[in-house]
Parts: structure tokens; sequence; C-alpha cells
């Protein structure tokens, strides 16, 4: 899809030249505002475009929604963007209308309201935008500000597919995969996968791999698994590291490399991904492509564990249990063997068991006290 703001240019270009003023000054200064933009001078850009902005112009006023929304050339202001965006939107700017839709959903510079945004992103996927006919489609899927309805979802999403959307590719093969809205089918699913990962979307890449990991709508085949996790590994996408990392580590798809595990483990841990987290903890309590170290081991889990991950909390509570990386403390131990427990982790719950019976009843209460008082942390 065109950047938001070059497809304003081109209705507002559109706009004065029907209007008979295309070799006038407000051509010249929307030509000038382009370069401006496209030089990163945010700042003479919006001075350019204001004249047009206020002269009414409908795609003018829309850039400048757009500019406020992203602190282009001038402080993020979440309310001038509101502004600017409602007025080219009451005058049907598909753009404008999108936008202020992202803003009443988000709550920017206006109180969040999903019933508003809807209202918003159909104007403009009426029109045919198709980042809002994703949006509406996104909203029918959650059941936000509308009822949930995955065959209004799948509409929506095909509409944006259809005019080769990739995220809306993505996600009508996510409904494909899982028989939302639409009957099951991989295969589909694969297609859909397919057509936006070649665009280079990691999420859809990502996707793609785990069909060929899985065997789903394809058959099964490791090595274009690793294939495509690493192209969305190396867009940055942590599922994909951390599932790059297990097929180094188990030696599926790839020659089996620790040092290459760690390397990918490492990179989603430090998203805040738990599952990454967890295996670079096992990594350095095995020494297994990293030296053994059982205070890295400890410090991996905990992060993990702060977030509610079932399998660090039980990894954690070993820890405490042996003393390993970590003075031996019988309360922390029962502590997150109970958390893991709770997570529904059957080793947990034997595992505090075994440990509350070398425990005092001082000790156990004061575990349990703890317990209750735990708040998972959201990852930094």
């Amino acid at each position: 899809m065109r950047h938001p703001i070059l497809t304003a240019l081109a209705a507002l270009l559109l706009a004065l030249g029907l209007s008979g003023t295309a070799n006038a000054g407000p051509f010249e200064d929307a030509d000038a505002a382009l370069a401006a933009h496209r030089r990163g001078d945010y700042a003479t850009a919006l001075r350019l475009w204001r004249p047009l902005a206020d002269q009414g112009y409908a795609s003018a006023q829309s850039i400048l929604g757009l500019m406020y929304s992203a602190g282009q050339g001038v402080k993020q202001d979440y309310g001038q963007a509101v502004k600017w965006s409602r007025l080219a939107a009451d005058q049907g700017d598909a753009i404008a209308q999108r936008n202020l839709g992202i803003m009443y959903g988000a709550g920017r510079g206006v109180k969040q309201d999903h019933v508003q945004a809807v209202k918003w992103y159909r104007l403009a996927a009426d029109q045919g935008n198709a980042d809002a006919q994703v949006d509406l489609g996104a909203m029918y899927g959650n059941g936000r500000g509308v009822k949930q309805d995955y065959g209004q979802a799948v509409k929506w999403f095909r509409l944006a597919a259809d005019q080769g959307d990739a995220n809306a590719q993505r996600n009508l093969g996510i409904m494909y995969a899982n028989g939302q809205g639409v009957k099951q089918d991989h295969v589909l699913a694969m297609t859909w996968y397919r057509l936006a990962a070649d665009q280079k979307l990691a999420s859809a890449q990502f996707n793609l791999a785990v069909m060929y990991d899985n065997g789903r709508g394809v058959p099964q085949d490791h090595v274009q698994a690793a294939k495509w996790f690493r192209l969305a590994a190396d867009q940055g996408n942590a599922r994909a590291q951390s599932n790059l990392g297990l097929m180094y580590r188990t030696g599926q798809g790839v020659p089996q490399d620790h040092v290459q595990a760690v390397k990918w483990y490492r990179l989603a841990a430090d998203q805040g991904l738990t599952s990454a987290q967890f295996f670079l903890g096992a990594m350095y309590l095995n020494g297994q492509g990293v030296p053994q170290d059982s205070v890295q081991a400890v410090k991996w889990f905990r992060l993990a564990a702060d977030q509610g991950d079932t399998a660090a909390q039980l990894g954690l509570g070993i820890m405490y249990d042996n003393g390993a990386g970590v003075a031996q403390d019988h309360v922390q131990a029962h502590k997150w063997f109970n958390l893991a427990g709770a997570g529904g982790s059957e080793n947990g719950r034997n595992n505090r068991d075994r440990v509350a019976k070398s425990m005092t009843p001082a000790q156990i209460a004061e575990a349990q006290r703890l317990v209750r008082e735990w708040q998972p942390k959201l990852a930094q």
C-alpha cells in the first residue's frame, strides 16, 4: 500500500487540477511540500500544507492530521490531529476517515469509542480504502464496536486482500487456518499467507513457516520452515527468532548449532518473548552454546516467570529449591512452584507439595502470601 501522505497528495493534486489552479500557487506549494516531506524537512512541509488546508482542501487537511498524529514537523498533538482529520473526513476524505477511526479506537485526542471507530472505518472502507477495510475486518473479528461476526471480518479482509493488501492477505489466511467465517482450509490459508509473505510481511512469513513446520496445507518441510522463519527473524519478528533458535537447537531444517540457537533465542528474549527467555535460560543452565552459568539461567527464568510463563516459573522454583544460581530458599521455591501449578503445571503442583514437607507452617503461609500478592509484569 502507498504511504497515506503520498495518497493524499495525489488526491490534492487532482483537486487542484480540476479546479483550474494546477499552474498557480497552490499546485506549486503542494509540489514543494512534497519535496520537503521526502527529504525529511517536515517543518517546511507543514508550513506549506497549512495554507492549503486553511483553504479547505480536504487532502491537505488530511495530511495535517497525519503529521500532527506522527509529530512530523510539529510537536505531536492528537487533539490537532483529530481536528484536521475531522475537517477532511467530513468532506469525505477516506484517509482522514480511517485516521479518525484510529484515533477513536486508541483514544488519542478523543475519548476511546470503538463504535465511533467502526463508523469512520466503515465510511473509508466503503470508498475502497484497503487499510480501513482491514481495520473494519479486525473490529468484526474482535467484536469491538460491533457484534463479533467472523463472516463480516472475512468479507472486509477479502476486499482488501483482493487489492493486494498484505495484512489483509495474512488475516484472511488466519481465518482459513482457523475456520473462522469460512470453512477451514489449510491449502487456502497457505495461499494467502504466501501472497503476503512474498510482499515481505514478517508476520505472514512466520505463519507460512509454521505451516511448513507442521505440514498443514503443504507437505511437512523443515528446510522451508527454516527459510521462512529466517526471513521473518531477519526483520525482527520475535516469534520467528525463537522458532529459528529451536530449529538450530534440535537440528531440524538446519545443521544443529547451539551457538546459533543462543543467538536467535537472545534476539527474541531481548524483545520480551517469554518462551525465548525460558529457552535461553535453559541453554545457560545446560551450558549449550554458552558456558554453563546458573546465575544467567536464573536471570532469564525470572524475566519470563515474572510475566507468567509457567515453564519458567517451574524452572525458577527448581533453581531456588536447589540453590543453583541463587541462594537456596524454600519459601521462594514454594511460591514459584505454586504459581506454575496454578498455571496448569502438574510438575509445579507436585514440587510444591514436595518442598512443603520440609517447610514450617509459617514458611508455607509466607509463600502463600507471596503468591496472593504476585502480579505479572509487562515485558519491557
